[in-house]
């Protein structure tokens, strides 16, 4: 008969303590976990921290950012610089005249001059306030630039020449004096690079005449080319005189080749009296031709 003996019940293990990890996004948290290693032992829920910090994870995240819209490009003027030059260097699709279209705001009526120091957009529309130069600072840097100009043409040219009186086709010089700064000579204060037209130097108060006959178009002031006339003849093209002293005629009214349309003088960006003389293809800046050519093919022998 076998002896009798206790027969032991297995205790429970005692509770064990785990962690689990618990992660959304990529982001993980390791959590304490309660545990039972009996059979019948459930496993609890997950805290609510984990879903709080699992959900923080996934805001923290960063987002795609946003693209950003390309600045356009500026350019700074130097000494020296002129519009045409500056297309081309940097180029500007569009040359000079693009670039002065956009940047008008900043340079101002008259294209020929810029300042060392005005910033320029390249390819867009300038938002730039208009440049604040002070006039006489602006006069004084015209001044020099048209100074070195001048002095440069008058080593090129023989000693000038006075201009004949009115020709039997009816055209004339457009007053009797030589020429100083002849058509095309370079300087940087013109923006197309080189001089648009010839200047005689008249003395202040010289007649100025009609080249030809035909009716004006404008006669006033024009910014830097001061008190000007502007004259389309019959053959549809224009003369241009600047910087009068004085006016004798107005637009729309019709004149004669020799006929007085005014006084030579100093006015608007001039560094001494003079007449600044163009024959262009319309009534607008940079449309000129050879002014001195033109007047030879009409008879007038200057």
């Amino acid at each position: 008969m076998p002896a009798k003996g206790k027969h032991r019940r297995p205790k429970s293990n005692s509770i064990t303590r785990g962690f689990v990890a618990a992660g959304t996004g990529g982001a993980a948290i390791a959590l304490p976990l309660l545990g039972a290693t009996g059979a019948h032992a459930a496993a609890p829920a997950a805290p609510q921290q984990a879903v709080t910090a699992a959900v923080s994870a996934v805001e923290a995240a960063p987002a795609a950012a946003a693209p950003q819209k390309t600045a356009p490009r500026t350019y700074t003027v130097v000494a020296g610089d002129y519009l045409s030059k500056i297309a081309k260097n940097k180029n500007v699709k569009g040359g000079w005249q693009k670039l002065y279209k956009d940047n008008r705001q900043v340079i101002g009526e008259d294209p020929s001059l810029i300042l060392p120091g005005m910033k320029l957009t390249l390819g867009a529309k300038s938002s730039a306030a208009p440049a604040k130069a002070a006039p006489a600072e602006r006069k004084a840097d015209d001044s020099r630039s048209e100074s070195r100009a001048s002095r440069s043409a008058a080593k090129a040219e023989a000693p000038a020449q006075a201009a004949p009186k009115t020709s039997g086709s009816g055209f004339t010089a457009p007053v009797d004096a030589g020429v100083t700064t002849p058509y095309r000579a370079s300087g940087s204060s013109w923006s197309s690079g080189y001089h648009t037209g010839v200047d005689f130097s008249a003395s202040s108060g010289t007649t100025v005449k009609a080249v030809g006959p035909g009716t004006v178009v404008s006669a006033g002031w024009s910014g830097a080319y001061g008190n000007e006339v502007v004259i389309q003849h019959t053959d549809g093209t224009y003369s241009q005189y600047a910087h009068l002293s004085s006016l004798s005629v107005s637009s729309g009214q019709s004149v004669s080749g020799g006929q007085q349309i005014g006084l030579s003088g100093s006015t608007g960006n001039s560094t001494g009296p003079h007449l600044h003389f163009e024959i262009r293809t319309s009534p607008n800046y940079g449309s000129d031709i050879d002014p001195l050519a033109y007047l030879r093919q009409h008879g007038v022998s200057i």
